[in-house]
């Protein structure tokens, strides 16, 4: 396996960590259940998150 392969690996582990893939999961989510309809773009999904986590507050440590 090369150096850039596996490179490529941990930034896809870390972005699963940090929560970064959200957006990507979320679009294949959205291909999958609701065809037809256009996303979120990427910053509305972020501001839905957001009001998402502030209502629904759970173990997070800030």
């Amino acid at each position: 396996m090369g150096i850039a392969q596996r490179l490529r690996q941990v930034k896809k582990f870390m972005d699963g960590v940090l929560g970064a893939d959200k957006y990507d999961r979320y679009l294949a989510h959205h291909r999958a259940n609701h065809p037809g309809t256009a996303p979120m773009n990427e910053r509305e999904f972020w501001k839905d998150y957001s009001a998402w986590q502030e209502s629904n507050p759970q173990g997070r440590c800030c």
